[in-house]
């Protein structure tokens, strides 16, 4: 009997959705799987560990794993107007004012940290970050623990609740910055369990998500256990704005947004081609070339 696959991925609505049908068993896979749901940043570190066999990543968290993983082109966060946002208690000053000050962020290796910091340097202006789970963030600027703070998630819908401002929107900055759409996270799956492997949980994943949006009802439960104490208003708009067509497939712009993002990262991924980083396509029938 095929052994069970690890997999991970965040217990946020966006993934929920994706996975219910494949965790439920709807779409099956040989052997099964061993699901963790966890914070994305401590899915960063599972994955810098090598403890998961299929894990969702954030893009920022991809260079540091690429020895190890590949990329599955379905499953993940990328589009446009979707990305973190950095708010505050006063806007008004923007940026440049945080010169010196304290900021929030929802760990070190998520793409909301990498881009906030970009903007930082674009900007030249030094701040100390302050690492925290992510649904802490919010609380800690109202509260006046630190002078600003990255959001991610549902936070880009609810901050307005806790009184708060937004002073950039970084994932407009990136769009502005790349003429690219956002990658914010990623499906990585390890390269020793080989190609086909690959291609066959790519697809899993594929029809587990056309499976939730042709039955959503069916995945709601799932959806709703794991969403904390979220409204079904803000689930649904969860949903709607990080389950984009790049969650299929990441296509030629996603692979171009991704390997820029790496450049940004690291410069390791100067060396790294989206070939190595993505899994390719599975050769149509008749084709030729390479595969």
């Amino acid at each position: 009997m095929a052994e069970a696959l690890k997999i991970g991925y965040s217990p946020c609505p966006n993934d929920t959705f994706i996975f219910h049908a494949l965790a439920a068993g709807i779409v099956p896979w040989s052997g099964g799987l061993e699901v963790t749901l966890a914070d994305v940043e401590e899915l960063n570190a599972m994955a810098a560990a090598g403890r998961l066999d299929v894990v969702k990543v954030s893009a920022a968290a991809v260079a540091g794993i690429l020895d190890e993983y590949v990329l599955l082109r379905a499953g993940g966060a990328m589009g446009h107007g979707v990305g973190p946002v950095l708010v505050g208690r006063c806007a008004k000053d923007g940026l440049a004012a945080l010169d010196g000050g304290r900021v929030a962020i929802p760990g070190r290796m998520t793409t909301g940290a990498l881009l906030f910091g970009l903007c930082c340097r674009e900007a030249g202006i030094s701040v100390e970050a302050v690492p925290m789970v992510f649904d802490e963030v919010m609380d800690a600027v109202a509260a006046g623990r630190v002078d600003a703070g990255v959001v991610i998630h549902e936070g880009r819908f609810t901050y307005a609740s806790k009184g708060l401002l937004r002073i950039l929107d970084l994932g407009a900055w990136w769009e502005a910055h790349s003429g690219l759409p956002i990658p914010l996270g990623a499906i990585a799956m390890r390269r020793s369990l080989g190609r086909e492997a690959a291609l066959s949980m790519n697809e899993a994943i594929r029809e587990s998500l056309l499976a939730a949006r042709a039955n959503p009802q069916r995945a709601w439960e799932y959806v709703k256990t794991h969403a904390q104490e979220m409204d079904d208003a803000v689930i649904h708009r969860h949903i709607e704005t990080f389950v984009t067509g790049y969650s299929l497939d990441v296509g030629e712009a996603g692979e171009r947004a991704m390997s820029r993002l790496l450049v940004e990262a690291a410069p390791r991924a100067r060396r790294t081609g989206p070939d190595s980083v993505f899994i390719t396509r599975p050769k149509e029938p008749g084709a030729c070339g390479p595969g």
